[in-house]
């Protein structure tokens, strides 16, 4: 049995999807799914059960001993959440349970931090995952702090050899975008954002640069495709050799602009631009660049091409968003 936790949500659902591929039939998804179409995220898949957070320490203590690994993908993942109480018991302190229940029944555990605990990038982005390196990184916003909370606690128990699970990755996703992000509203990637626009004949709004050093649309980032994620996890789960805290991004930075002409020519368009102020309210911590170091998960082995921006975006756009049926 594998339970995947924000299992409905984006990464997570995609990643179901591939367990299913695989022919496992035993996923246990825990997960809200509220009043709109989440659900239809895993409306082609076949589940074990489908648990409430608040069912999911029930479960774990009716079912030690029949799991095999936890992939806690769960999390408030808005960049702008502004409950930062609810943040932390959300993304820190449920995720150090999980780490506990893991060590203490010796259940791998593959959790999801973010490139949001780089902050600016002052520090670089190199994966390290010593609690010094840790400590000099910055991140902006509540989120990425609390991703940040968890990726420090576990490197100092690691180094303290305390209790852990008998192996454990810790994934800093970069910029994903693909199938099943719909529920994602503003915190969508800017391709599910574009598409109805171009559909309509509309230029692509970028962000105005408020840094000399960029140009308008300029800013850039690393964007992977969510299946590049979840090959990964699945060689990570494949590879009982492997722990240790991992960047999961492409390693080179790509513009918005270039994001957006590729969605445009997916469709069939040229790209045409409009250019509007960041917002205020989030431009004080605004990332102007965002480029993963690939170093360490190459080194332990993972080999696999990652999709470039222009072929991920392409199959996004004609294959899910443009599509009648847009759920993978």
């Amino acid at each position: 049995m594998m339970i995947v936790t924000g299992g409905a949500g984006f990464i997570g659902s995609n990643l179901v999807a591939a367990l299913e591929e695989r022919g496992r039939h035993d996923v246990v998804v825990c997960d809200r799914l509220g009043h709109g179409d989440k659900w239809r995220n895993l409306g082609k898949r076949e589940l074990a059960a489908f648990v409430a957070p608040e069912a999911l320490d029930q479960f774990l203590a009716d079912h030690a001993g029949e799991i095999e690994v936890i992939f806690h993908m769960g999390a408030i993942s808005a960049t702008t959440e502004p409950d930062a109480d609810l943040i932390v018991a959300t993304n820190f302190t449920l995720t150090m349970q999980l780490w506990d229940w893991c060590a203490a029944q010796q259940v791998p555990f593959i959790y999801a931090s973010s490139a949001a605990t780089y902050g600016g990038g002052e520090a670089g982005f190199d994966d390290d995952e010593s609690s010094e390196a840790l400590a000099r990184l910055r991140p902006l916003n509540a989120y990425g702090w609390s991703k940040h909370l968890v990726d420090r606690r576990i490197a100092r128990l690691v180094a303290e050899g305390a209790p852990c699970p008998p192996r454990w990755v810790g994934l800093k996703f970069f910029n994903v975008y693909g199938p099943n992000e719909g529920h994602k509203g503003e915190m969508m990637s800017l391709v599910a954002k574009l598409v109805p626009a171009a559909q309509r004949g509309e230029d692509a709004r970028l962000f105005r640069s408020h840094n000399p050093a960029y140009p308008d649309g300029g800013q850039l980032r690393d964007f992977i495709y969510v299946r590049d994620c979840v090959a990964a996890m699945l060689w990570l789960l494949d590879h009982d050799e492997v722990s240790g805290l991992f960047n999961l991004g492409t390693g080179t930075a790509r513009s918005f602009a270039d994001l957006a002409a590729a969605t445009f020519r997916a469709l069939g368009r040229e790209p045409a631009f409009t250019f509007v102020d960041t917002p205020v309210a989030i431009r004080d911590k605004y990332q102007y660049f965002t480029q993963a170091s690939m170093t360490r998960l190459r080194e332990a082995g993972y080999d696999r091409a990652f999709t470039s921006l222009e072929d991920g975006v392409t199959d996004y756009v004609r294959n899910y968003l443009a599509a009648a049926d847009q759920y993978r």
